[in-house]
């Protein structure tokens, strides 16, 4: 490994990928703190890391309670599968936050 490069992780990073980040919960969900993911719609983003981490106890159900970033952009209610990605995009995973 090249000083400096990441851990192979078996994923290839691509220059059409997004950065997918989870927070709190979801990172322990996950195992991981943050993954590439080559998607060109939420729905194609939301299938991968179900293939990849659907598994993992808890995976899915914390990550259906998460708020989801594109961006700095909430996607809120909207259909996953009309959210579009574009290469470079980080999609935060952020589950709800207790106390003030």
């Amino acid at each position: 490994m090249l000083p400096g490069a990441a851990p192979d992780d078996g994923v290839t990073a691509r220059g059409d990928d997004v950065t997918v980040h989870y927070w709190a919960a979801a990172r322990a969900a996950a195992g991981i703190a943050e993954e590439r993911v080559t998607a060109s719609t939420l729905a194609e983003l939301l299938a991968e890391i179900h293939r990849r981490h659907g598994h993992r106890d808890r995976f899915d159900d914390v990550i259906d309670f998460c708020s989801i970033l594109v961006g700095e952009t909430p996607v809120g209610a909207k259909e996953p599968s009309q959210v579009r990605l574009h290469p470079g995009t980080n999609v935060e995973f952020l589950p709800p936050f207790a106390g003030g």
